[in-house]
């Protein structure tokens, strides 16, 4: 039998950059980068972690089909192959600009959640503990209470 594994991935700064590089927009909603020090994109470094996981699973002997999935604004694809890269086997993007502009942790989880259902069957979702933008915490927890599955919301070790 094989697991269909999918993994949330977020495109985020460079958390490692220092703050003095970033600043607030306007609206005090979003932070941006200051266009002068052009700070690189990653992904989310729990969100890697996850990726790993799912890999671990796969190199512990079950069969398995990792698929990472992200929702952005827009993506940088030489930051976002690297979940492929890893050793992942399919990835989807969701890119629309008004996620930039209305999103929030609610909508966020629910266009992951539309995606997951358009994917279909699934045997677990692993997600990163937080992203480093933004520190919520909340996407994995609104995801698992839109797909009507149960949520562990923190984990040191995953075992089929």
């Amino acid at each position: 039998m094989t697991l269909n594994i999918i993994v949330m991935a977020k495109q985020v700064l460079d958390p490692e950059v220092p703050v003095s590089s970033y600043r607030l927009d306007r609206a005090n909603r979003k932070i941006d980068s200051d266009p002068s020090k052009r700070i690189a994109p990653v992904i989310n470094g729990f969100d890697e972690t996850a990726v790993e996981a799912a890999l671990r699973i796969r190199e512990a002997g079950n069969e398995a089909k990792i698929t990472v999935l992200s929702a952005g604004p827009s993506f940088v694809m030489d930051v976002m192959k690297k979940a492929l890269s890893m050793g992942s086997d399919e990835m989807v993007l969701i890119e629309d600009s008004t996620l930039d502009s209305v999103s929030d942790s609610t909508v966020t989880a629910k266009v992951l959640a539309a995606a997951v259902k358009k994917l279909g069957d699934f045997d677990l979702i692993i997600a990163g503990r937080q992203a480093s933008d933004w520190d919520n915490a909340q996407v994995p927890l609104g995801l698992a209470e839109l797909l009507g599955v149960p949520c562990i919301p923190v984990a040191r070790k995953v075992e089929v």
